[in-house]
C-alpha cells in the first residue's frame, strides 16, 4: 500500500501553506493498491480528531474540499481502508507520506484581521547598527564618561572591566544624518526599508539598554536628525522601521534610575515611584533582569501602566508611527506576552493599516513554544511576519557543505506552515548584529578558540568565501520572503561574534565588485515572480538545488567544485551573461522558455 501526498505542491494541496478561517482548501492524495476508502483526519491542537471521507476523483486519486471555522494550529494524517484494514499515513521528514507512525502534517488556520503590508514587495530590507554605519555632518559627543574613538576602522572594545563587565561604551560616531547621506547608495541596492537597531537614548553603543523611549539619542542627532531621515527616505521611496525593545529597559533610565542620572523617581529608588509596577522586585530589593544581565531589568509588560505607556493612544508605538515610521521590529518577541503583542499590533494598525510588525523569532514561529506556552504569533492578531533564521541557517549550510536536502526540507516546512501573508514579508537575513558575519559564516574556515584571537581574525581564503557568499545571497534573494542585508555584508565585511560583527562600514576598503553583485541582485528582486510567487523544487541533492519561482523563473545553485550543465544556453539574470553551465560555487537565474 502506498499513498502519495505533498502539501507544498498545488497538485496535492490548494492553496499551499496556511489557510484563512472559512477559506476553502482542497487536498488530493493518490492511494495505490486496492484502496476502498481514504479518510482525512484533522485534529485541532488539544481537541478530538475529526474524520472526513475523501471522494474518489478518478482511478487512484482521492480529493476533499474543506473549510475550517476557527483559527488555530491543526494537524492531519490520512487513513487508507483496504480489505477492512486501516493503514495510517503520516508526514515523513520531507513532508511526504509515510506509512505508520510519524509526524502529522501541520495546517495553520489564521484570521485575516489586518491586511498584509505590501510596501516591501520588490525591494529589500537593509539593517543598520547606527553607531557603525556613517558619520554625517558634525560628529556629536553628548555622553559623559564615553570613549569616543577616532580610529574609525578599529576593533570594538570587547574586554571586561575590573567588575567582569564589558561596558560597551566606545563610540565610533555613526549617526542618523550619516544614514541620510547614504540614501542614494541604499536605493542603488534595491532597498525599500531601513531597519535601524535601537536609536533611543541609552548609555551603551548598542542601545538595547533604553534610557528614555521619548528621546532619540543625542549622539545620533536627536529628534531633528530623525525627522530629516524620515523625510528624505520617504522622498526616495524608502521606509524606516525601528527596533522595539520592550521586554526590558536599561537600569540607567528614566524609569529605573539606578544611578540617579535622571531627574525622576525611578523604580530602583523608591516604592513610591510611578514606574515601580513596571519591574519585578523580590522582597530583598533584588530585581529580575534579562538573562541575568544586571543593566537590563525586565519589564512587567502586562502592567496596565506600562502597557498604556507603550501601546496607548499617546504611547511610544503610536507616537513614532505618527512621526512617519513604517513599523517595528520587536526584539525578543518570545518574551512579550500575547496580550501585549495584541495591543501593540492594534496600535500600529490604528495609525497605519500598512504598518508592519516583525517579530524576532529564531525558530519556526507557527508552532513556537516559549516558556511552556504555544504562541499564536501568526494567527492574525499579532505579527505580520518574523525574522527567518531557519532559512539563514539552511542557506549557509548549503553554501558551506552542499546540503541540498536540508535546504529543501527547511524551505518546504516553512512554506507549508506559514500563512502566505507571513511568507511574503519574511525577513530573510544571512547575518545580523547577533551572528557571525555572513562572509565568515559561509567560508567554513575554523575560527580561533579565544576571544582575543577572534577579535583580529581575518579569512585565509577570502576569494573562495566571496564565491560562497554570492551563492548564498542568490538563494537569499530568490527564496520566498524579503532579503534583509546587514550593513557591510555587501562590501565584504568580516567579523566573528558580537562585537566583532559590529565594526564600522568599510567605506575606505569596500569590495566594489561584491557591491555591484548585490546591486544586480537588488534589480532581480524587483521581478514579480519573487513577490509572493510559489516555489517548486526540481531537485535537491548533494551540492545542487534547483527550483522555480512563480511562472517561469528558474534557479540552479551549485555548491560543488565542478561546472553543472544547464541543458541549453540561458541568460543569467544576475550577471547578464549567456551561459550553458552553472560554474562551481555559483548560482544561475534565468527565464524558462514557454
Amino acid at each position: 500500500m502506498k499513498l502519495t501526498y505533498f502539501p507544498c505542491d498545488e497538485r496535492y494541496k490548494k492553496p499551499v501553506g496556511g489557510v484563512r478561517v472559512n477559506e476553502e482548501f482542497t487536498v488530493f492524495a493518490c492511494a495505490s493498491g486496492e484502496a476502498q476508502a481514504v479518510f482525512f483526519v484533522l485534529t485541532k491542537e488539544k481537541e478530538t480528531p475529526v474524520w472526513y471521507e475523501m471522494r474518489r476523483a478518478d482511478g487512484e486519486r482521492f480529493t476533499l474540499s474543506l473549510r475550517v471555522t476557527s483559527e488555530g494550529l491543526y494537524f492531519y494524517r490520512f487513513v487508507v481502508r483496504c480489505s477492512g484494514a486501516d493503514t495510517a499515513f503520516y508526514a515523513d521528514s520531507e513532508l511526504n507520506a509515510r506509512e505508520g507512525k510519524g509526524d502529522e502534517w501541520q495546517l495553520t488556520v489564521y484570521d485575516e484581521v489586518y491586511a498584509a503590508p505590501s510596501f516591501l514587495d520588490g525591494g529589500i530590507i537593509y539593517q543598520i547598527f547606527p553607531d557603525r554605519f556613517n558619520i554625517g555632518g558634525e560628529r556629536l559627543k553628548t555622553k559623559p564618561g564615553a570613549v569616543y574613538r577616532d580610529d574609525t576602522y578599529g576593533t570594538p572594545y570587547y574586554k571586561a572591566d575590573e567588575k567582569g563587565i564589558v561596558p560597551n561604551n566606545d563610540f565610533f560616531g555613526g549617526n542618523l544624518d550619516g544614514v541620510t547621506e547614504k540614501l542614494d547608495y541604499l536605493k542603488s541596492l534595491g532597498v525599500k526599508c531601513v531597519y535601524l537597531n535601537p536609536i533611543f537614548e541609552a548609555a551603551s553603543n548598542h542601545k538595547y539598554d533604553t534610557g528614555s523611549y521619548r528621546r532619540i539619542d543625542g549622539d545620533f542627532g536627536g529628534e531633528s536628525a530623525f525627522r530629516r531621515l524620515i523625510s528624505a527616505a520617504n522622498e526616495k521611496g524608502i521606509k524606516i522601521i525601528l527596533d522595539g525593545v520592550f521586554s526590558h529597559t536599561g537600569d540607567d533610565s528614566v524609569y529605573f534610575n539606578r544611578y540617579g542620572h535622571y531627574d525622576s523617581v525611578g523604580a530602583f529608588q523608591s516604592d513610591g515611584s510611578p514606574y515601580k509596577s513596571w519591574y519585578r522586585f523580590d522582597d530583598k530589593g533584588g530585581y529580575e533582569c534579562w538573562w541575568g544581565v544586571k543593566i537590563l531589568p525586565c519589564t512587567e509588560e502586562t502592567d496596565p501602566s506600562f502597557n498604556e505607556f507603550i501601546n496607548g493612544e499617546d504611547g511610544i508605538v503610536r507616537s513614532y508611527m505618527r512621526m512617519g515610521i513604517a513599523g517595528w521590529r520587536l526584539d525578543v518577541a518570545d518574551e512579550l506576552p500575547d496580550a501585549f503583542l495584541d495591543n501593540l499590533t492594534r496600535a500600529v494598525k490604528k495609525i497605519s493599516p500598512e504598518g508592519i510588525v516583525l517579530g524576532e523569532v529564531w525558530e519556526d514561529a507557527s508552532n513556537k513554544v516559549a516558556y511552556s506556552m504555544r504562541r499564536r504569533y501568526l494567527l492574525g492578531r499579532q505579527l505580520d511576519s518574523v525574522t527567518n533564521y531557519p532559512f539563514k541557517d539552511a542557506i549557509i549550510r548549503f553554501a558551506r557543505l552542499g546540503d541540498g536536502a536540508n535546504l529543501k526540507r527547511t524551505v518546504d516546512s516553512i512554506v507549508n506552515n506559514y500563512p502566505p501573508r507571513v511568507l511574503r514579508n519574511l525577513m530573510n537575513p544571512l547575518s545580523t548584529h547577533d551572528t557571525v558575519r555572513a562572509l565568515v559564516a559561509v567560508s567554513g574556515e575554523e575560527l580561533p578558540g579565544t576571544k582575543n584571537e577572534r577579535a583580529e581574525f581575518r579569512l585565509r581564503d577570502p576569494e573562495t568565501a566571496k564565491k560562497r557568499l554570492r551563492l548564498a545571497a542568490a538563494l537569499q534573494y530568490t527564496l520566498p520572503g524579503v532579503p534583509c542585508l546587514y550593513y557591510g555584508d555587501e562590501a565584504g565585511a568580516e567579523g566573528c561574534e558580537d562585537p566583532f560583527n559590529r565594526r564600522f562600514y568599510p567605506w575606505n576598503n569596500a569590495d566594489e565588485e561584491l557591491v555591484g553583485f548585490f546591486r544586480e541582485l537588488g534589480r532581480l528582486r524587483a521581478r514579480s515572480e519573487l513577490n509572493g510567487g510559489g516555489i517548486r523544487f526540481i531537485r535537491a541533492c548533494d551540492g545542487l538545488v534547483e527550483f522555480t519561482r512563480g511562472e517561469g523563473l528558474r534557479v540552479l545553485a551549485n555548491a560543488t567544485e565542478i561546472a553543472v550543465p544547464l541543458g541549453e544556453a540561458v541568460t543569467d539574470l544576475v550577471t547578464g551573461n549567456e551561459t550553458r553551465v552553472a560554474a562551481p560555487l555559483s548560482a544561475v537565474v534565468w527565464e524558462e522558455r514557454k
